[in-house]
């Protein structure tokens, strides 16, 4: 049926790409291209004898250019963008210079500030629109999937919704003192930003883990969990009806905590670049090379993550609360496709998402966050590809 271009080969790529094998009758060939063209090759021999023609490439997401010549040769229907998201600009300008559709999973960040947000992408609006291509953003899970459970909680139990708690809990243990599930560049500048939530059509900023609260998540238990910044605050704050107040919350373990803390006490958290032995390096760029790879951690990390959103909101007159959530085995995703929960709840909504855009389902002109479409078909396919969700209809509520 259609052709996709997977751009990147990370722990969420590989998840990604596996989904992709498993969806044979949509995405008939795919094509793996990165930096280090063998890590593409390792993926593409380990999931060989499948019905996917899997095919591979070197390049540089940096480079509009090699992106545009990739794109041209290989034609394909959709470009599934799981590399970094500094390079989310320079892929889109390749998809408008061949009219090809965009899906990706994490919003623009500049590479010498720790700022995300959807300014720059939603910048690329009326050139979509012009070339009539279509851009989905934040397809992961949070952003992602919190965005079609919020627009699936307007469109079937709410005439507004006013408030939105998203909890983001990991209950995983990988063993070691101190990991991170994703990117560490990305995951420790998240971490270390000042804090913020949505509330009456603004931002209010707190400082980094200032808030914090308690939470017994289903199948993994009493959790702390910190108020962060997250970019789909903003987007939902715009598309769902009736926002009042919108908060983002993760869990973390105290061993976590104090570990960061010290590394940021010596400036291991930096992104300032310091001279060392005549040459300029990041601190956290050498933070990243010397902390366990996610990748490594599938084999390793035992437990259960448990990501949904609460929502406050008026049905026919009356208050209404609903919780809509998803609960995943950190085991049972090694397992399947060899990769730890983290990696397994982004990589199977972005090859939903580019399913959706890719078979017409999901297309119009233009640049678009996920809320913003039918939340549907994205539901029904969360349960078939291994994502299912649960509801509650009297949650505990987050004070």
């Amino acid at each position: 049926m259609g052709r996709a271009l997977i751009i990147g080969c990370g722990g969420v790529a590989s998840v990604a790409i596996h989904k992709c094998c498993q969806n044979s009758e949509v995405f008939e060939e795919i094509m793996i291209a990165s930096r280090t063209k063998s890590k593409c090759d390792a993926l593409k021999e380990k999931l060989a004898g499948g019905r996917t023609k899997i095919t591979t490439a070197q390049v540089d997401a940096d480079s509009t250019e090699q992106l545009i010549n990739l794109i041209n040769e290989y034609k394909p229907d959709v470009v599934l963008n799981l590399a970094l998201p500094y390079q989310d600009l320079t892929i889109m300008d390749a998809c408008l210079a061949t009219k090809t559709h965009y899906v990706d999973t994490a919003n623009y960040e500049p590479p010498e500030t720790a700022k995300f947000e959807y300014k720059w992408q939603w910048a690329y609006r009326e050139k979509f629109k012009a070339a009539g291509i279509t851009a989905l953003l934040g397809s992961g899970f949070d952003p992602g999937v919190t965005g079609v459970f919020s627009a699936h909680a307007l469109k079937h139990h709410f005439d507004e919704i006013n408030y939105i708690d998203i909890l983001d809990c990991n209950g995983g243990d990988h063993g070691y003192p101190f990991a991170t599930n994703f990117n560490p560049e990305i995951n420790i500048r998240e971490v270390t930003a000042n804090g913020s939530y949505w509330e009456n059509g603004q931002w209010v900023e707190t400082k980094p883990m200032e808030i914090k609260r308690e939470y017994s998540f289903a199948e993994v238990g009493q959790k702390d969990m910190y108020l962060l910044h997250h970019e789909e605050l903003e987007s939902l704050g715009l598309n769902i009806k009736g926002i009042k107040r919108i908060r983002f919350f993760m869990t973390f373990g105290q061993s976590y905590l104090t570990h960061l803390k010290c590394l940021e006490n010596v400036g291991m958290t930096s992104i300032e670049p310091i001279d060392f032995e005549g040459k300029k390096i990041i601190p956290l760029q050498f933070l990243k090379a010397v902390l366990p790879d996610p990748a490594s951690l599938g084999p390793r990390t035992v437990g259960k993550t448990n990501i949904g959103c609460i929502f406050t909101g008026k049905k026919d007159g009356k208050e209404k609360h609903y919780y809509v959530y998803n609960v995943c085995d950190h085991q049972e995703c090694y397992r399947e496709v060899g990769s730890q929960a983290v990696s397994y709840t982004t990589g199977v909504p972005a090859m939903i998402g580019a399913m959706l855009v890719m078979n017409g389902t999901w297309q119009k002109p233009g640049v678009y966050n996920i809320e913003e479409f039918d939340p549907d078909p994205f539901m029904d396919a969360l349960n078939k590809w291994g994502l299912p969700w649960q509801e509650d209809f009297n949650p505990t509520m987050v004070d």
